[in-house]
């Protein structure tokens, strides 16, 4: 143990009096509202041209576009990502629910305005798997509540194994803003207005500097949930790969029920998409192997699925594929624009809150995409602007009849890969794809939808991988891999929407849960230093004479409070209402013994050795070093503390206190009237604190001894 007189020959190493607080004038609520109004509505020339500027980050750059550097590496990865835009973008509106022309009008007018309003270099913006399956559901939900058959059987027989209790009609037509409008037609409108809405929420969120929403979206819940959307993804594909005729399911569970109806079936499958399909993914996996095996000696990515999608284009047309075999096909995709139009307003009450995970997920990729490749490359992006960018995105191509986009990881690391170094890469990509909108178009006309479906289930090759890390997750971090497992569990058997609800909830429950049952730990000195560490973690530490140091690895507020008292209590092995309650018992049982005594001298002697009990600490100074905060639940059970173990004769004191915590406890008034007990409460280090208490302890016990 160590000797008082040892400890005094040190002095303290950060007496209080060396800190002193800066006095703070907070300026008046209304002076400082009225200056930032000042600030905002203030007019000139250059705050003008700074604002636009911002909003279009593209005429800070393109003017100082280096040519000769640039040009080359913008050329081929536009034009390599173009080539893999136009097979993605027929084959992704199955997955939408809308018609292929579509998809091209997408991904041609999201490039086209993020290279205007984006400021990162490398990402790629466009039509994106799981934004087509989130607004597939809702147009395929919507498209047969108002009565139109989702069979695509020709026979006309409804067949649907739906959760909605609703005669499906063969009205083959609605009244909308006025005009009849075919089952197209609404599903387009239905795509459109919910693409309006999710720009609306996200313009909004930068507006109101909401960006931070995107932290609750941790990246083991946003990886399990992307990992269950591409499971459902496969389930919703998996008949077009047979050629069967089942309409998706509508409501929860549609994974385990799309695969019942799947092999209920599977007596009807077509056998020319079944061999198609097979050709088709062999081809392609083995493509993404050699490009994988040779990426290195490969200058630019094998064009698969383009090469595919020609190959089986030429065989479908010559053969007469949906003739002689029925298989199902593309149907003719018609060259030009479609003129503009206004989304439906009448549909958007049905469609409000489908727009907001829509808005949140969109978001949350674009701008963890642009961070992560502005990391890579050394330049920075902003993130608010990043936000304004991915709305109008989606705000302005849904009046030309384009669903919600994002930035797609596979798409963007091709960028990268083929020597992108601007988002002039973007214009080319756009201009790939007008010269098929006004001029390729109509030969998709026989491509067969299973090829569609396999270029979109390779794609998920490396999601549904992802499976095998499962173990490494689980030996690296339990805590996300259960937050993996639960998001892609929710996400595939239940709904994409309630498995986002549910991954972001019980990732912030973990968070809550950890909090709940933070570590604790008594601190021992190390050697003749002034560190003090957890004596469970560490060897050859000693604790200090008769003092007991407690660190507590959490926030205290009023989840926690009760933890934190047991494991005080745990820790020093006395509870001050037990110890009270003890000593009171003893001192009844002495009046008692008194009573039945004879002589004074002896029931003296009685009461003083039944009441008291000498504790092995006189002081408990509690490390706040890990509490970032405290309520007032928290500051509450830190006042209760001081006054309980004062009543047993155990002074408690605080070090390592951050200065909003020592405002916080202040405030409440722990230190007593205007903080008149503080220099003897709160001390800056813990090794300042073992020594003054000591210190105070020797110096009462000498006058003690006097008296």
């Amino acid at each position: 143990m160590e000797d008082v007189s040892k400890l005094k020959e040190i002095p303290p190493t950060q007496p209080p009096s060396l800190l002193e607080r800066k006095a703070r004038h907070p300026q008046p609520t209304f002076t400082f509202l009225k200056s930032k109004l000042k600030r905002s509505v203030s007019c000139s020339v250059p705050r003008v041209r700074s604002t636009l500027s911002g909003f279009f980050p593209v005429v800070r750059w393109l003017p100082k576009y280096k040519l000769r550097e640039y040009v080359w590496g913008d050329v081929m990865s536009g034009l390599i990502v173009g080539i893999i835009l136009v097979p993605q973008a027929i084959a992704y509106c199955l997955l939408a629910g809308v018609k292929p022309i579509y998809g091209l009008y997408t991904s041609f007018y999201a490039n086209v305005i993020y290279f205007l309003m984006g400021t990162s270099r490398h990402v790629s913006v466009g039509i994106f798997s799981l934004m087509s399956l989130m607004v597939g559901q809702v147009v395929d939900r919507e498209v047969f509540l108002a009565g139109f058959d989702l069979n695509e059987d020709s026979s006309g027989s409804p067949g649907f194994n739906g959760s909605f209790n609703i005669n499906v009609t063969t009205s083959q037509t609605v009244e909308l803003m006025g005009v009849p409008c075919g089952k197209d037609c609404y599903a387009i409108s239905i795509a459109a207005a919910l693409t309006f809405l999710a720009g609306i929420y996200q313009v909004m969120m930068a507006v109101f500097r909401l960006g931070f929403v995107s932290v609750y979206l941790s990246a083991p819940m946003l990886d399990g949930f992307a990992t269950g959307a591409s499971f459902t993804i496969l389930t919703v594909q998996a008949k077009y790969l047979l050629g069967l005729k089942i309409p998706r399911h509508q409501g929860y569970g549609s994974v385990v029920v799309t695969w019942f109806n799947i092999f209920a079936n599977i007596h009807k499958t077509n056998m020319c998409d079944l061999i198609t399909s097979a050709i088709c993914i062999t081809v392609l996996v083995t493509g993404k192997e050699i490009q994988e095996r040779y990426k290195d000696r490969l200058k630019i990515p094998l064009p698969t699925e383009l090469v595919v999608v020609a190959g089986a284009t030429l065989a479908s047309h010559f053969g007469n594929l949906n003739n002689h075999y029925s298989t199902s096909i593309s149907g003719h995709i018609p060259t030009g624009f479609i003129p503009p139009e206004v989304p439906s307003f009448s549909l958007m009450p049905r469609v409000a809150l489908d727009a907001i995970p829509l808005a949140v997920i969109s978001f949350a990729f674009t701008v963890s995409l642009s961070e992560m490749f502005a990391k890579k490359h050394g330049y920075t992006v902003r993130p608010n602007q990043e936000m304004f960018a991915i709305g109008c995105c989606n705000i302005i191509p849904s009046f030309f009849h384009c669903f919600t986009t994002s930035a797609a990881l596979a798409k963007t690391m091709v960028k990268d890969s083929t020597g992108c170094q601007t988002q002039v890469s973007s214009l080319i990509s756009a201009f790939v794809i007008l010269l098929v909108l006004l001029f390729f178009a109509p030969y998709f006309q026989a491509l067969q939808k299973c090829v569609l479906a396999c270029i979109i289930i390779v794609s998920l090759q490396g999601a549904l991988r992802k499976f095998k890390d499962v173990p490494a997750k689980w030996r690296s971090s339990r805590n996300d891999a259960v937050v993996w497992l639960v998001a892609m569990s929710a996400t595939a058997l239940i709904s994409v929407e309630i498995g986002l609800l549910v991954g972001v909830t019980f990732s912030m429950f973990t968070i809550i849960y950890k909090t709940q049952n933070p570590k604790v730990s008594l601190l021992g000195r190390a050697g003749n230093s002034d560190l003090y560490e957890d004596m469970d973690e560490y060897q050859n530490l000693t604790p200090p004479t008769r003092v007991r140091v407690f660190r507590f690895q959490a926030p205290l507020y009023y989840a926690n409070k009760d933890t934190f008292l047991k494991a005080l209590h745990k820790a020093v092995g006395v509870t001050p209402f037990l110890e009270m309650t003890g000593r009171k018992k003893a001192e009844k049982k002495a009046k008692r013994t008194k009573a039945e005594a004879n002589g004074e001298a002896n029931n003296g002697d009685v009461v003083v050795s039944l009441v008291q009990r000498e504790l092995d600490f006189h002081t408990i100074i509690l490390d706040c070093s890990a509490i970032p905060f405290i309520d007032s639940t928290g500051m509450s059970a830190i006042k209760g503390l001081l006054k309980e173990f004062e009543e047993i004769g155990v002074r408690v004191v605080l070090a390592c206190c951050n200065p909003s915590l020592i405002d916080t406890l202040q405030k409440g008034q722990v230190f007593g009237q205007e903080g008149k007990d503080m220099n003897n409460t709160l001390f800056h280090t813990v090794h300042d604190a073992v020594l003054q208490v000591n210190i105070q302890q020797r110096d009462k016990s000498s006058e003690d001894s006097v008296l």
